[in-house]
Order: structure tokens, then sequence, then C-alpha cells
């Protein structure tokens, strides 16, 4: 975002609550991914340490979605340097 029309006081702000916005936006990446692969992996409760099985489960179920959270991630930058791009040459 451009923020150059702003003044520093707003720049200052506006930066602030875009950094509160991403670290949220990563609380609730986190708290998902606890959540999936805490469901789908962990059904045996007669030990309080993860089985062989289930720690397998884990590590590929945060791989996977780490994975595809930095596939999203890289899909939308390629998306907003297209569309960038597309409003310069318009200009």
């Amino acid at each position: 975002m451009d923020f150059s029309n702003f003044n520093s006081a707003e720049q200052a702000h506006m930066t602030k609550v875009i950094e509160q916005r991403q670290m949220q936006d990563f609380l609730r990446m986190y708290s998902n991914l606890v959540e999936r692969c805490f469901n789908t992996c962990c059904n045996d409760f007669t030990s309080k340490a993860l089985s062989s099985k289930e720690e397998t489960c884990v590590n590929n179920c945060t791989d996977k979605f780490i994975k595809h959270s930095e596939r999203i991630g890289a899909r939308f930058a390629e998306i907003n340097a297209e569309m960038m791009n597309a409003s310069q040459s318009q200009s």
C-alpha cells in the first residue's frame, strides 16, 4: 500500500494496524493448524506421550499445512504483482 499521501503520524498508525492484523492472521493460522492436526492425529489418550503413528501424522499434517500456507502466500504475491503491473500500465 502507498501511504505517501499520509503524514508521519498516520503512516505510523497504518503500519501499526497492519502489523497487528498480520499477528492476528498468524495466530489464527497457528490455532487452525494445532486444532486440525490434533483432531486428525491424536486419538489415543491412554498415554501422555504421542505414539509413533500419531507423531508421524502430526509431522505430516504440519508439513502439509505449512506448505499449503506458503503456496497461498506466494500465489497472493503473484496476483498482487500482476495487479500492480496492470494498474501501472494503465496510468
